[in-house]
């Protein structure tokens, strides 16, 4: 009887153990799901690249792919090193120690740079800028009227850094580059919604009601943490390395809009 507790008690064991990471997977598929929902664009926020009378760029980054040298030397630091800008330098060094260098040895300091961008909180806000107010007054009239989105002047929504960084344009750089990444929205930090820009969506006013038609720019909000680091190649008889000194962390927060898009609110008043 005692033995057959036993297997009964450790078949339970065993099946529990097989359904722990059952369970892990289906909370982790939730967790990506609703951070998917998080960035999905809701019905009351519409895409007006194809009526926006303001041409905007598209905001592409260009990849720069490290060259075999660079692959080597990123790949002899703990520290990932995702800067562009320096990516290129190491593509473009030249450094070649004398093949009769026995116990050469020297030092060449190539700056402190950004290295990379740890992305720790994304979120959007709908209704980061108001940009425009169409209005329509059908108080005293006997039918409705339609009330629609009409710009009345040309609007530039900016995005920045929160707060003072050094190397800002390569900070920035990355970190859209992350929130590009995770949100799938066209982010760009300057976006321009062209004066009479006009959208079909059409809202009723009814008889004796002030409708209000209120157009916003929406942004994401992307704080994490950039890794600074002071960066060397070190030359040591016929080879050469990287090696990275003193490296720091700092905080970074910055608003990058969404590039052709606008959040519409309707209200109706007395």
């Amino acid at each position: 009887m005692d033995r057959r507790i036993k297997l009964i008690m450790a078949l339970f064991v065993f099946m529990y153990v097989l359904a722990v990471p059952d369970f892990s997977f289906a909370e982790e598929k939730k967790q990506k799901k609703k951070q998917a929902d998080a960035y999905t664009l809701p019905d009351y926020v519409l895409n007006i690249s194809k009526e926006n009378t303001f041409p905007n760029s598209t905001e592409d980054q260009e990849i720069v792919e490290p060259s075999k040298l660079t692959k080597s030397f990123m790949e002899d630091v703990d520290i990932p090193i995702e800067n562009p800008e320096l990516i290129k330098l190491l593509n473009e060094t030249s450094l070649k120690p004398s093949p009769i260098g026995i116990g050469y040895r020297g030092m060449v300091f190539l700056g402190r740079w950004p290295l990379n961008y740890k992305s720790l909180e994304t979120t959007v806000n709908w209704e980061y800028q108001q940009i425009n107010t169409n209005e329509l007054n059908n108080i005293g009239s006997n039918v409705k009227q339609i009330l629609r989105y009409n710009q009345h002047e040309q609007k530039e929504i900016k995005g920045a850094l929160t707060n003072k960084i050094v190397h800002p344009d390569e900070v920035k750089r990355m970190m859209l580059v992350k929130a590009q990444k995770k949100t799938k929205l066209p982010l760009s930090y300057s976006t321009v919604i062209g004066k009479s820009t006009k959208k079909g969506q059409s809202y009723n006013v009814p008889v004796n009601k002030h409708g209000y038609l209120h157009a916003h720019a929406p942004a994401v909000n992307e704080k994490g943490e950039m890794t600074f680091g002071e960066v060397y190649i070190q030359l040591k008889g016929t080879k050469k390395t990287i090696v990275i000194k003193n490296v720091t962390k700092q905080g970074i927060g910055a608003w990058i809009p969404i590039q052709d898009h606008i959040t519409f609110t309707f209200q109706l008043k007395d």
